[in-house]
């Protein structure tokens, strides 16, 4: 490993500040790409789903491809993919949902303004993110036969987003003229996530191995929760702004996005073929925070009841990952 001569601590205070720089970087791609976005003038879904939702997910992509160049890395890789849809639906969904009750104190509940086209779009990415996961426990193992139809589903799926008219507004020049400016910004902040992937997949790995952790455990829960943040402050963001729909694209579209294209990379780029087995317990729990968010989504209506439903089962995921370490 790369960072071994540092130590345990010196890997920590590499892990704590690769993470404070991917937060800043993720940042920066993701306010330049809504920018971008709002020039050229795609819808609300498109935006949420497909380029929120991609920008968040830029640390996800970053730490699997990096993770496959070391085979003792892939169950951070793997690990962070499954444990990144949990705590974006379980912490950050459980969070957003606390934020709006709060800022309707009168109201116990509120209803869901989404819109029919931008539902269905929800309904297929959490579909999907809870077929999979399932799927591959059933056949035991997965290769890269599956990582390239993983791909293969997200090019399709985004094929068809991209296929939904734009809006038409009016844009004034002086904007239109600094849209190069953005994407410049935005590959910017790109590029620097994926170099502190890097030193985050390193130190995790290191971390893992001397304190007799897992890696895929760390991967489900350091890394995760680290990944994730861009997730978090998007949506808490758009939440205090008032746009719930907005945050529940930016989640549901990087639930989809890690179980397709992040997980199917992994998986084309490993040479081994992965036992799912040892992923099953973390599975399960996304299959079943789906299926949650799933049935709120058809009720059209959440409270705070939803929220601490939500935050609850993250608190139990904790518990029994943690808690299988025990002998």
């Amino acid at each position: 490993m790369l960072f071994e001569g540092v130590g345990l601590i010196g890997n920590a205070l590499i892990l704590l500040a690769s993470l404070a720089i991917l937060v800043i970087a993720s940042e920066l791609t993701i306010n330049n790409s809504v920018k971008v976005s709002e020039l050229t003038g795609f819808g609300k879904t498109t935006v949420g789903f497909i380029l929120v939702g991609f920008a968040t997910s830029l640390p996800e992509f970053s730490v699997s491809v990096f993770a496959v160049f070391n085979p003792g890395s892939v169950g951070v890789s793997i690990g962070n993919v499954l444990g990144s849809n949990i705590v974006n639906i379980a912490l950050v969904l459980g969070v957003c949902i606390f934020l709006m009750v709060l800022k309707r104190p009168r109201f116990p509940s509120f209803v869901l303004t989404v819109a029919k086209e931008e539902m269905g779009s929800l309904h297929f990415g959490l579909f999907i993110a809870s077929i999979i996961p399932l799927a591959l426990l059933y056949i035991g193992s997965a290769s890269r036969f599956v990582g390239v139809f993983l791909t293969g589903l997200f090019v399709f799926y985004m094929i068809q987003l991209a296929r939904v008219k734009k809006t038409e507004k009016g844009v004034p020049k002086s904007e239109k003229r600094r849209i190069r400016r953005y994407v410049s910004l935005a590959l910017a902040g790109a590029s620097v996530v994926i170099a502190t992937a890097f030193f985050i997949v390193e130190s995790s790995s290191f971390i893992a191995t001397s304190v007799g952790v897992p890696p895929v455990i760390i991967g489900a829960t350091v890394v995760a929760f680290g990944t994730s943040i861009p997730e978090f402050a998007t949506s808490v963001s758009s939440v205090r702004k008032g746009f719930f729909d907005m945050a529940l694209g930016n989640i549901v579209g990087s639930c989809f996005i890690n179980i397709t294209l992040i997980l199917g990379v992994a998986l084309i780029a490993s040479p081994l073929s992965i036992d799912i087995a040892a992923f099953s317990n973390i599975a399960m729990f996304s299959l079943i925070t789906n299926l949650f968010l799933w049935y709120f989504l058809s009720n059209e209506r959440m409270s705070w009841r939803e929220g601490t439903l939500f935050i609850v089962l993250y608190a139990v995921f904790l518990v029994v990952t943690f808690g299988g370490l025990n002998p």
